[in-house]
């Protein structure tokens, strides 16, 4: 085993203590009672994210912080055509990345169809780094091409970001990261 570092950025961190898309998404999105950006999060050990909806909730300890790839949106505006880039912050997953497929860190199937955890990782943007055992993907729904733009629910399946459980207590902060990753 050995320990495999990747420099990455921290593009968008976000905590909303309200869930915005519920409902009909003709509907359109809920106001969120304050502003969902963050220039730094306080991660807690197997509770989340302090001030987000899933902070401290025993159904989402282990998909309680999630994690997406930015390049994904990239790619969804070339695909789609459109002449800018979406805002991460549109997706609603707490910590968008850019320099790492976080995708491929999901949970996956034995050979016998049992489910295996996904990898653990860290993420370390100065305060110290932070683990996170990472679980299932977070599929997009309907609500990506209201919130989004029309074709990301098709556009981001399999890119949707990854539910995570944190292991560490720390600080993450906007800008350059390392992304460590235990291998094989």
């Amino acid at each position: 085993m050995r320990i495999e570092e990747v420099p990455v950025e921290i593009v968008a961190l976000v905590v909303s203590p309200v869930h915005a898309y519920e409902g009909r998404p003709t509907d359109g999105p809920k106001p969120d009672p304050e502003p969902i950006a963050r220039e730094m999060v306080t991660v807690r050990a197997g509770l989340g994210l302090v001030g987000d909806r899933y902070y401290n909730r025993p159904v989402h300890r282990r998909a309680a912080v999630t994690v997406f790839d930015a390049q994904a949106l990239d790619d969804l505006a070339a695909s789609v055509g459109l002449l800018e880039v979406p805002d991460p912050q549109l997706t609603r997953r707490n910590i968008s990345l850019r320099g790492f497929p976080v995708d491929e860190l999901a949970s996956r199937r034995g050979s016998d169809g049992s489910r295996l955890n996904g990898a653990i990782f860290s993420l370390d943007s100065g305060s110290g780094a932070v683990r996170f055992q990472a679980h299932r993907p977070a599929n997009p729904c309907a609500w990506m091409d209201v919130a989004v733009a029309p074709g990301a629910f098709k556009g981001l399946r399999g890119r949707g970001g990854v539910r995570c459980e944190p292991l560490d207590d720390g600080e993450l902060r906007l800008g350059p990261a390392t992304l460590a990753l235990l291998t094989r």
